[in-house]
């Protein structure tokens, strides 16, 4: 029950943030203050900023609106030809704190408790790269550098306005038809600051997603008619639309670490049942030994030629 109660949570928060119904409209009015708060912090921040020149290249990778929108495949597909390049994150849902240098130019130093998903992702992707998670982007920078790194891209880092870079922001498919920052909606900055960055790519125009579905390591072309997606990714209703329609599925929250209670539970509902999972969920499954597991495997081609201003 407890599980019942955290995924319609989910579901009510993402909808109300997003594609609100007519009674969220009206929470969206009734929090309008705690909104226009927000926006003068985050304003008195931006303009109180000062950018350092750390005397390297850095490109950020980030969103305006909140949750999944490709920043991991978008950030691996405008890495993975470049030489002496160091990824660095927050690590969103890890056990660790502080700074760890999770791969250094392809050799993984650090497991999936202490990088956190999205980091043994780009480990995993990015073999002659350098992956570095730590809350403070400054000392992931100089770390970097450290290490000879020549050129860094900043997950998420479009917030981080005391850091000279170059940003790049992606914007989704289908625009949110609740367009207020938080609490109201869930724009973390106003949506006119596409207008205020160098590059802007669209899901689905500028970018777009190939998905191959991998089992054991080879490719698939059909899914078995009896499949249950597994997931524990943010918007994870975006999946659906590669998937087939009567998909039974177990979305959990973002970053979610997975127990072996929650995987007995599952098996046991869904006896035989293959498990689909994003690579996200697949790096913190493979310690479970799970003998029918289908990789959703997800690529992104950038359409759009990128004229970096360092």
């Amino acid at each position: 029950m407890d599980i019942i109660i955290k995924r319609f949570f989910i579901k009510w928060i993402e909808q109300y943030l997003f594609f609100p119904n007519a009674f969220q409209k009206v929470i969206s009015v009734l929090v309008m203050p705690l909104t226009v708060l927000y926006c003068i912090v985050v304003a008195y921040k931006r303009t109180k900023a000062t950018p350092i020149d750390f005397g390297i290249d850095i490109v950020s990778v980030g969103n305006l609106v909140l949750g999944g929108s490709g920043k991991t495949p978008v950030t691996i597909a405008l890495a993975k030809d470049k030489k002496d390049v160091a990824i660095i994150l927050r690590g969103y849902g890890r056990d660790s704190k502080g700074m760890f240098v999770i791969s250094s130019k392809g050799k993984i130093l650090e497991d999936v408790e202490i990088s956190g998903d999205e980091a043994r992702v780009f480990a995993n992707s990015l073999p002659s790269a350098t992956i570095i998670v730590c809350e403070n982007r400054v000392e992931g920078i100089l770390k970097a550098k450290e290490l000879g790194c020549k050129l860094i891209f900043l997950d998420d880092g479009y917030s981080q306005h005391h850091i000279k870079k170059f940003d790049i922001l992606l914007r989704p498919k289908e625009e949110p038809t609740n367009i207020f920052c938080l609490p109201s909606g869930g724009y973390r900055e106003t949506k006119m600051m596409y207008s205020f960055v160098p590059v802007v790519l669209r899901d689905g125009t500028d970018f777009t997603r190939i998905i191959t579905f991998k089992q054991d390591g080879k490719i698939i072309e059909e899914l078995p008619s009896k499949v249950v997606l597994v997931t524990a990714i943010s918007k994870a209703s975006r999946l659906f639309e590669y998937l087939p329609t009567d998909i039974k599925s177990e979305i959990f929250i973002d970053h979610h670490n997975f127990t072996q209670e929650d995987i007995d539970d599952i098996q046991n509902r869904y006896k035989g049942y293959p498990f689909i999972v994003t690579s996200k969920d697949l790096v913190k499954l493979e310690k479970f030994n799970i003998k029918n597991i289908i990789l959703m495997d997800l690529e992104v081609k950038i359409n759009k030629e990128i004229e970096y201003t360092f």
